[in-house]
């Protein structure tokens, strides 16, 4: 039987993955048809794969067009083709990346609870159960793993925090509202490695005494909701859940600040997802009042990893306190778009130029924004800035959730600028001052800005109401708006006052 891997998940279907499925069913050849996750390399998909004795052969971007001209060129054989790769993991994209999060994503089918373990999953459970509780934290504490969903908070501090409350009950809720445009290492791993997310959530109510989870994903998912909740199932029927620690995945509608943690927790209770005052952190009081840990999916599904190689392992790649490797997802403008896991050290020149291959227009890169739509703009002469916590946040910036989104010189960035405050209007819950009047008064400025009305002044204005967004909002959405316009005005001047200037040389 010809095995081949169409992958299922979201990019490639949006490129014509089932068209291609359709087309290659109706050769009449007899196939199996496995729908994998993506690799990675977003520019190649459809990227169909199929089993030879040299390994898997790679072709993409394949059409439903293509397909006769593959079959007629050998495809099953791995033969001969333009649009013929050859094995993805020597791929220069895939090979130079060191792999620990992704290491299976594109690799197993996601649905096959036994092709997971069979490839290693499980492993990381089955050393966490060896350990006592104080043990599996401090392998965690050990690993340095940080937060990956944008705070960088220590992981293993907080599940002590959890393990050390004494409740009746206690939950893990993991995070996967990934809201962040040009962000989708969340929705990549759901969709092509969801047994991995599983593990490392039964392994993180191991190491805190939690007896129940949720998956929180956004209704903009529907790959991601089927995935997870099919390998949630599998789970079950394997005896992983049931009995001590059980999950299922909630659904959110999608509001932007439902991925602020506070705002996740009141959703999943059945409230208006607005944030909470801190304190209490849900570390202490969460969801329905018991102490929860709440982690980004980056974060749990580092966590087998970490028990079956070790914390040594994880902890000997990269740079200072952010240690481990980072799922770099490379979107906007970009020639080579997709996603790199490195480990952290590598330069956002590096990520931009060598990796992303510059800009898909072939004009000069101008700017970058990182860490989502609330993540600061670095032109390139701060190219060489390491990519870890510390230093992004000495340059005036964050990495987030490791979203890069390439612009070239067409950009306008006073328009960024105004977008920023935009999107923070529209988003906003509503429930502190400096965060719903702020962004809008954001907008208002802005517009007079641009509109050449006593720039200066207006650029004074807009500082000050950034300090006061940045210091006095509750969460991140208010306090974080300011980078983007705070960043465009420091590093893109000219784009500020450009009326002024024109009538200046007049």
């Amino acid at each position: 039987m010809i095995t081949v891997y169409v992958p299922g998940d979201a990019v490639a279907v949006a490129c014509g993955a089932d068209e291609v499925v359709a087309a290659l069913l109706a050769t009449g050849i007899e196939l199996t048809i496995i729908r994998n996750g993506s690799r990675g390399m977003h520019w190649l998909e459809p990227l169909v794969e199929v089993t030879t004795s040299e390994g898997r052969i790679g072709y993409g971007p394949v059409s439903a067009g293509d397909v006769a001209g593959l079959v007629a060129a050998g495809l099953f054989e791995g033969g001969e083709h333009p649009l013929r790769i050859g094995r993805p993991e020597q791929h220069p994209f895939i090979a130079s990346q060191q792999r620990m999060t992704f290491a299976r994503c594109g690799i197993v089918d996601p649905a096959s609870m036994d092709d997971y373990i069979a490839h290693g999953g499980g492993f990381g459970l089955e050393r966490a159960r060896a350990l006592e509780p104080t043990q599996r934290i401090d392998l965690v504490k050990a690993s340095g793993l940080r937060g990956r969903g944008g705070a960088g908070f220590p992981t293993g501090i907080k599940w002590d925090t959890v393990a050390l409350a004494d409740s009746p009950r206690k939950y893990i809720v993991c995070n996967a509202d990934e809201g962040d445009s040009g962000t989708f290492a969340d929705r990549m791993i759901m969709e092509g490695d969801p047994f991995e997310l599983v593990e490392g959530m039964i392994i993180a109510a191991l190491c805190v005494g939690a007896d129940y989870g949720y998956v929180y994903i956004r209704s903009e998912y529907p790959h991601a909701i089927r995935a997870m909740e099919i390998a949630i199932e599998g789970a079950r029927r394997r005896g992983w859940l049931g009995s001590e620690f059980d999950m299922e995945v909630r659904v959110g509608a999608g509001a932007y600040v439902c991925g602020e943690e506070t705002a996740l927790l009141e959703s999943i209770e059945g409230k208006r997802g607005q944030v909470r005052a801190k304190p209490p952190l849900p570390a202490h009081k969460g969801l329905f009042g018991m102490p929860t840990v709440i982690n980004n999916v980056l974060s749990l599904t580092a966590v087998p990893h970490i028990f079956a190689d070790g914390p040594e392992v994880y902890a000997a790649v990269g740079l200072g306190r952010s240690r481990g490797t980072m799922p770099v997802q490379l979107a906007g403008n970009c020639r080579h778009p997709g996603l790199y896991e490195t480990p952290f050290g590598i330069t956002l020149g590096e990520l931009v130029n060598d990796i992303g291959g510059g800009t898909a227009s072939g004009r000069p890169v101008y700017a970058v924004q990182v860490g989502g739509p609330l993540g600061a703009y670095f032109p390139p002469k701060l190219f060489d800035t390491p990519f870890d916590y510390e230093a992004f946040t000495k340059a005036g910036g964050l990495i987030g959730h490791g979203g890069i989104t390439v612009f070239d010189d067409t950009v306008d960035m006073a328009g960024m600028a105004r977008f920023a405050f935009e999107f923070c209007a529209a988003e906003s819950c509503g429930k502190c001052t400096p965060c719903r009047i702020g962004a809008t008064r954001g907008v208002e400025t802005m517009d007079k800005i641009i509109a050449g009305d006593r720039p200066e002044a207006n650029l004074e204005l807009i500082a000050d109401l950034a300090e006061t967004m940045k210091f006095g909002s509750l969460c991140a959405l208010g306090g974080f708006t300011p980078y983007p316009v705070m960043s465009a005005i420091t590093h893109f001047p000219e784009h500020f006052n450009r009326r002024a200037l024109a009538l200046a040389a007049e």
